[in-house]
């Protein structure tokens, strides 16, 4: 399971002239899932990602998560993420998670970042969105579990 996290000073995804989701502060969680992923892994990644310190402390360091920070998390499924880039001039997606199993992963990670007491929104699994941010610094990083 992949998640490419940005720190945000706002974000937003839109899907069919909609507002699925916005935060402010916060994380843009762009997640991927693999056919080996499971549950386990789920929860694994849900750790990491909210637990990753990116927030600056008072003293200007990477110190704090974004649950110190008091911001939020918006998490978008983006398949992908899970491609294959290693040959050719096409990706192959041969590793990705069948639609349904990803779905699935998809909604459990979402409710994982909500059993945290975190606010979490979402784009709409599988849509075509539309997703605006304002990367804040940029602080961007690949986690994968």
């Amino acid at each position: 399971m992949i998640a490419l996290i940005q720190r945000v000073s706002e974000a937003s995804v839109t899907v069919d002239g909609q507002v699925t989701g916005t935060i402010g502060k916060g994380l843009l969680v762009l997640l991927g899932v693999e056919k080996e992923d499971d549950e386990s892994k789920t929860k694994r990644l849900r750790d990491k990602v909210l637990g990753y310190r990116i927030f600056e402390d008072d003293a200007g360091k990477m110190n704090l998560n974004v649950q110190q920070a008091g911001g939020s998390v918006l998490v978008v499924s983006q398949f992908t993420l899970a491609a294959d880039t290693k040959s050719g001039m096409r990706p192959s997606f041969s590793v990705g998670a069948a639609p349904a199993d990803a779905e699935r992963l998809y909604d459990y990670f979402v409710e994982c970042c909500k059993d945290k007491d975190i606010q979490t929104e979402t784009g709409i699994f599988a849509a075509d969105m539309k997703v605006a941010l304002l990367n804040d610094g940029p602080v961007t990083f690949w986690l994968q579990v």
